[in-house]
């Protein structure tokens, strides 16, 4: 029977798997990560705590679609406070760690990467649902919202908890990874694998239905007599989407990747020269989403830029940027039942103008 080793620190495991983190850590290379690790973890925290306040403030947010990017934004939060756990909990300190404040140093990382993932793929699911039938916004009553928020935090807990709860290698160390040393290099197979997966699944998921936006939306613009702004829209929110998507993979694979190869036990893939540098790649893309939001949505924008300046809820929104209109959106009379009005059509708020469009169509 082996014997386990529950007891030891996390010297006992770095000497085992023979890696160095003192070396690696310390210096200018130490000073430099800290310094950039911090100033992204303080943006993190500012702007997202933005994106949640804009979302629950402004009414015109008040859609699923934009939940689940609060939901998101929330995720973006936690991945700074992981962050900085590990930022305290790393380096030659990583040595002097119990085994089960690493799991917590872990599992915390793996709970953000996870809430993210999850958020994404059910956003994927409300874009699906809402794109086939040429809306901006699914039917998602407040309590399947509500209920889906809270499932995803389930599985992202659950996720990151995974190792702790057993599939580990604290009573079998030859099977241990280097760049976890606690862990199973057969969990960090299917750990990188499964996420790899699905960020595959929902890019094809989304290059379909972009391009079923941009074919319905060709073919109803020959028919529609409606406005240029109100058809382009579904359009305009899904390139919001793929962007941020397309952000999440971009700074996530290379990090997935490294650990994937960890796992099949690569030991001339110099691994551990890199392992820093892609976890602050995946360190970007929390500071990438909000910029990504207020970028792509004016109305965003403009109700953040509000937050920051402390200016007055009754202030005219008649000063609009020269970027895309706000994809929030108002319900359309449309009778064909395929399109909801874009909040902002030619300069009118939602039901208060355009009423002739809304006659053509």
């Amino acid at each position: 029977m082996n014997e386990c080793y529950y007891d030891k620190r996390m010297d006992f495991f770095y000497n085992k798997t023979k890696t160095d983190t003192a070396d690696e850590w310390t210096g200018p290379q130490l000073i430099v990560v800290l310094c950039f690790g911090t100033f992204f973890c303080l943006f993190i925290f500012i702007s997202n705590s933005l994106v949640i306040a804009a979302v629950v403030k402004n009414k015109r947010f008040h859609f699923p679609f934009y939940y689940l990017l609060a939901n998101l934004a929330a995720a973006d939060f936690f991945a700074g406070i992981a962050y900085v756990f590990l930022m305290f909990n790393t380096g030659p300190v990583s040595k002097t760690l119990t085994v089960n404040r690493w799991f917590l140093r872990q599992g915390l990382l793996d709970t953000s990467l996870t809430a993210s993932l999850v958020n994404l793929l059910v956003i994927a699911v409300e874009r699906h649902m809402s794109i086939m039938r040429m809306k901006i916004h699914s039917n998602l009553t407040k309590k399947r919202v509500t209920f889906l928020i809270i499932s995803i935090w389930a599985i992202a807990i659950f996720m990151g908890a995974v190792p702790t709860l057993g599939w580990n290698c604290l009573c079998d160390i030859t099977i241990c990874s280097s760049l976890a040393p606690i862990y199973s290099r057969s969990y960090l197979i299917f750990w990188s694998v499964l996420n790899l997966v699905v960020f595959f699944i929902m890019v094809v998921v989304y290059i379909r239905i972009y391009m079923y936006v941009q074919r319905k939306t060709n073919v109803l613009s020959s028919h529609t007599s409606g406005s240029i702004s109100r058809r382009k829209t579904p359009v305009k929110l899904m390139k919001t989407v793929m962007t941020v998507l397309g952000a999440f993979v971009v700074c996530w694979t290379p990090g997935l990747v490294v650990l994937l190869l960890d796992g099949l036990n690569c030991t001339h893939c110099g691994i551990q020269n890199v392992k820093r540098w892609f976890l602050l790649l995946a360190l970007l893309n929390s500071v990438m989403n909000p910029i990504i939001y207020s970028y792509k949505d004016d109305e965003m924008w403009g109700t953040m830029k509000k937050m920051i300046c402390c200016s007055s809820e009754d202030k005219s929104h008649d000063r609009r940027s020269s970027r895309i209109p706000s994809t929030v959106l108002c319900r359309s009379t449309d009778t064909s039942g395929h399109y909801i009005e874009d909040g902002i059509i030619q300069g009118t708020i939602c039901g208060k103008g355009d009423l002739g469009d809304k006659g053509n169509s």
